[in-house]
């Protein structure tokens, strides 16, 4: 298993609104974003089940042209800016994420069939 920061070169959250948290996951290679992206785990549900919210809540985006996948999530507790809010700019709210296991070991080599996983032309 490989876990989502480590196959990473961008990880960063910040706020999309008063409401909402956005997520950028920027790989650092392109077999990495395309096992990811077709192995079918990084799910509305599982992302869901990392920051306590409704699954039809996530938004995930796929942006191929540039390895990266883009997740919306709303923000827990208060508001943006609202007294008792410890992370103003949504800059802290990607840790649920970090340790997200990914099948295969990408960074050895020992991923199954690299072949199926290459992104279409």
């Amino acid at each position: 298993m490989s876990r989502l920061e480590d196959l990473t070169e961008i990880f960063r959250s910040k706020n999309a609104g008063p409401f909402w948290i956005t997520i950028d996951i920027v790989f650092a290679r392109q077999t990495y974003y395309a096992t990811v992206k077709h192995a079918g785990v990084l799910t509305e549900s599982a992302v869901a089940l990392r920051y306590g919210v409704e699954a039809q809540q996530v938004k995930i985006y796929y942006v191929d042209s540039i390895r990266t996948v883009k997740i919306t999530v709303p923000r827990s507790g208060v508001s943006s800016g609202a007294p008792g809010d410890r992370d103003v700019y949504g800059a802290q709210q990607h840790g649920p994420l970090l340790d997200f296991e990914i099948p295969g070991d990408l960074l050895t080599g020992t991923a199954k069939d690299p072949e199926f996983y290459k992104l279409e032309e």
